[in-house]
């Protein structure tokens, strides 16, 4: 991600935009009914796309917006033509509202998403799952238990290289795989995104991690869904520039996967460039997205010699609150993030910083 980028043109360049949105056939499939959902929590930095996003769609009405910040929750609540409450029971009680999207500070998530569960509410919650990944797996055993409908905020897999990549190893076009690099890295500190709306992702207490879990758990989605099961990490993560105080900015993690591959995740606020952000390594094939071009090799697919971009992708996927929105409105199929899959990135991300902090490999499996 190119660290140059204003605040504003990040949050577009990370596929939260409503013409993203819109480039997607099928993205506003009307309904016959409109799914009625609630905003619950204002406080993350996609909430304002995450309106736009909700206002485009036709098929959906915002019934209610909650928010601890009174004037954030008005706030919100007006753009989206709803009602601003300070009572979550006027959301969980309410048999209009089929789901939630929760935006909240993350050491917020574990009693709202517990509350959803328990009300029966489909939810969309922004990553990371939790603080912890014992919290993380109540809320997995809470959502799994009331066959609640779950996704949260990995956009990056709706990526048609990434996409094509995942579809490559599926058919054995790498060989064996060795390595894989994942990097998503930006210049959020050194710009000061942090210093005043969206403080609080700054602040470990409330988010759970600084700037390597914040922007690494993306990566290490990708690296997970591509890769499967992580065996064990270590990382060094740490302070660079100061801007935060107790807020990492930046860190590096080895990993070993349980198939035998090696593989490292960069991330951090304090890069003035990211051009390579994703490599696979194997012994029969290779892939590099370099400048948000993918170069491909493998003596298995025809033309694939890795010295041009490769152009033949598949079509992009709907942004994550879209597939869920479509999920809850009836549509089959959607390619959603399980909250299984969420919690073991919390439970990995957990481990990381536990490697980081006691300079020692640490265990998953």
């Amino acid at each position: 991600m190119n660290p140059s980028l204003t605040r504003r043109r990040f949050v577009h360049s990370a596929g939260l935009t409503v013409l993203a949105a819109a480039a997607v056939p099928g993205a506003f499939a009307q309904a016959d009914h409109k799914t009625v959902v609630a905003l619950v929590g204002c406080a993350h930095i996609h909430t304002p796309s995450f309106v736009k996003l909700l206002n485009s769609r036709a098929d959906v009405t915002v019934k209610w917006v909650w928010d601890h910040d009174a004037s954030r929750a008005e706030k919100n609540a007006a753009q989206v033509g709803a009602r601003a409450t300070a009572d979550l029971t006027d959301i969980w009680n309410d048999p209009q509202v089929r789901a939630v999207v929760v935006c909240s500070e993350t050491n917020r998530h574990l009693d709202l998403v517990l509350a959803g569960a328990k009300a029966g509410k489909h939810m969309f919650a922004e990553k990371p799952l939790g603080i912890t990944a014992t919290d993380s797996d109540r809320m997995a055993d809470a959502i799994a238990s009331a066959g609640l409908l779950f996704t949260t905020g990995y956009f990056m897999r709706t990526d048609p290289k990434h996409l094509f990549i995942k579809e490559q190893i599926a058919k054995g076009r790498f060989g064996k795989i060795t390595r894989v690099r994942g990097s998503c890295c930006h210049a959020g500190a050194l710009e000061g995104w942090f210093d005043d709306d969206w403080r609080w992702m700054a602040d470990p207490k409330q988010a759970g991690v600084g700037a390597f879990g914040d922007l690494g758990t993306h990566k290490l989605d990708i690296l997970m869904w591509l890769m499967g099961d992580v065996a064990s990490v270590t990382a060094d993560i740490k302070v660079v520039v100061g801007r935060f105080p107790g807020c990492d900015e930046s860190g590096e993690a080895l990993i070993r996967f349980a198939n035998g591959a090696t593989g490292t995740l960069a991330a951090g606020w304090v890069a003035v460039d990211d051009p390579v952000t994703l490599m696979v390594s194997g012994t029969e094939g290779h892939a590099t997205v370099f400048k948000d071009q993918l170069y491909f090799k493998s003596k298995h697919v025809e033309g694939a010699t890795g010295t041009e971009p490769w152009k033949q992708l598949p079509a992009e996927l709907p942004l994550p609150l879209n597939q869920f929105i479509d999920a809850v409105g009836g549509k089959k199929d959607q390619p959603l993030v399980t909250v299984r899959e969420a919690a073991a990135r919390v439970r990995v991300m957990e481990a990381m910083y536990e490697a980081a902090r006691e300079h020692k490999w640490v265990k998953l499996a």
